[in-house]
């Protein structure tokens, strides 16, 4: 057993603990303890059980692709995470603009308000506020939810939990890195697992990250580079490293920061110099992280290799996401 292994094992009784007080939470929300608010329009919630990296957000992006591309009018709301905004509701992008940037918003709400045109984005602490503030702004809407599986307090129409086949097998924190208990799965409606190895049912559905390619920092296209340094401040860089080294015949070198980290121009700087002394042909970044670049990149390609959710059986998921709605209305 590694040193982290056993240090981990320490802290089971505290992640027992943890998972236990979730549980509670959980069933107080269904005896009626804790009251439920909703929104006039439907909500698709999608979330995860463990502490980032579980692919959620491309999935949130897919999900808002399929319902507004079946004539649905869509908003993600979403708690804005990393970002300085306080206040009770911030429209990040109302479909045609983008009206906030990753400092005040949080990073991955703009990457959503940049690649989802037609589709109203916002943030705030409290996703009832939001909704209604949108619903206020915009009319009704489906709200997809972001980051949900544990904002128990709106209700939602559908439940869909993104997961890793790690997630079964962990630990709630600070044993581990899940948010609750594997069993917790039991109440989501849709669950879609990011593994080739999983067995899609009745509920549960395969899902894979299909690479769109490289793009410039203002959204055109890009032949791949031929031999680009990677750039990344992500929770688990070890899946674009993958990707992006698949996709070019060769990488002259990376750097890794930590998840969210804000990116100074120094930083940039020392960073553009690495890349320039490895040999590289251009600096290659997430979605994620491009939105969180200093405004002044010195004078190298930037480019930004974006990926999708890619799922198995897309038809019979659309069916699924499309009978909740119209339930609903």
């Amino acid at each position: 057993m590694t040193t982290a292994g056993r240090a981990r094992g320490w802290l089971a009784p505290l992640g027992a603990l943890f998972g236990a007080g979730a549980a509670l939470r959980v069933g107080l929300y269904r005896r009626g303890v804790l009251r439920r608010a909703r929104l006039s329009g439907p909500v698709i919630s999608v979330g995860n059980l463990s502490v980032g990296g579980s692919g959620k957000t491309p999935l949130v992006a897919r999900i808002a692709e399929i319902l507004r591309d079946a004539g649905e009018p869509v908003a993600v709301l979403s708690r804005g995470y990393g970002g300085s905004f306080r206040g009770q509701a911030l429209i990040v992008g109302d479909g045609a603009s983008v009206l906030a940037d990753a400092s005040e918003a949080g990073d991955e709400p703009v990457m959503l308000a940049r690649s989802l045109r037609g589709v109203v984005v916002a943030v705030g602490p409290r996703r009832d506020v939001v909704g209604r503030a949108v619903e206020a702004r915009f009319g009704r809407r489906v709200h997809v939810l972001d980051d949900g599986f544990q904002h128990l307090r709106l209700f939602r129409d559908l439940d869909v939990l993104c997961i890793g086949e790690a997630d079964l097998h962990d630990r709630p924190l600070p044993a581990g890195r899940l948010r609750e208990r594997p069993s917790a799965s039991a109440r989501a409606d849709v669950v879609c697992v990011w593994s080739p190895a999983a067995a899609p049912d009745g509920r549960t559905f395969r899902v894979g990250r299909r690479p769109l390619g490289f793009f410039d920092l203002d959204g055109r296209q890009h032949p791949a580079p031929a031999r680009p340094f990677l750039l990344s401040g992500i929770a688990n860089p070890e899946r674009f490293w993958a990707d992006a080294a698949a996709a070019v015949p060769a990488v002259a070198g990376r750097a890794a920061f930590a998840d969210h980290h804000r990116f100074t121009t120094d930083e940039i700087r020392r960073v553009v110099a690495e890349a320039r002394a490895s040999g590289a042909d251009a600096i290659v970044t997430t979605a994620k992280d491009a939105v969180r670049l200093p405004g002044t990149v010195p004078d190298i390609p930037v480019l930004v290799f974006r990926i999708a959710a890619q799922i198995d059986d897309e038809a019979r998921f659309r069916d699924r996401l499309l009978a909740a709605v119209r339930t609903a209305a």
